[in-house]
């Protein structure tokens, strides 16, 4: 994830107050974009890089194929080769029931952590203020 570095002062941009620090939510990101449909790993990248936590910045298009990988392992995915266009064949990824009991569950995890989030929002801003 990218952080905006206009508003972050230089010696901070590899802090985790950047922002640049959320892998976790990579997953549920990808199980959101597949849920659209069956996706080439390129263009879950590219979709999973315009949502705003993301602030336009593409994620790295190696990872995303290791977390798909990783996802499939788990059962939450699956590939097939797409061999319809010309050029070498290219792996196709969907989600499975297992994966859309996952985004359900991560649906209340989410749901979760922007309760607790919304928390430390109002208390950093209660400190920086006094």
């Amino acid at each position: 994830m990218a952080a905006n570095r206009k508003t972050i002062p230089e010696e901070m941009t590899d802090c985790p107050c950047a922002g640049t620090t959320l892998d976790r939510l990579i997953q549920p990101a990808i199980l959101v974009v597949l849920a659209e449909g069956p996706l080439h790993g390129y263009h879950v990248a590219n979709r999973i890089g315009k949502m705003p936590m993301f602030r336009g910045v593409k994620p790295d298009s190696s990872g995303v194929y290791r977390f798909l990988k990783a996802m499939e392992s788990k059962g939450l995915v699956t590939s097939s080769w797409d061999t319809s266009q010309s050029g070498p064949a290219r792996r196709i990824y969907e989600m499975t029931e297992t994966g859309e009991r996952c985004l359900e569950h991560w649906a209340k995890t989410l749901e979760e952590y922007r309760e607790g989030l919304t928390f430390l929002l109002k208390a950093a801003r209660k400190a920086v203020h006094r």
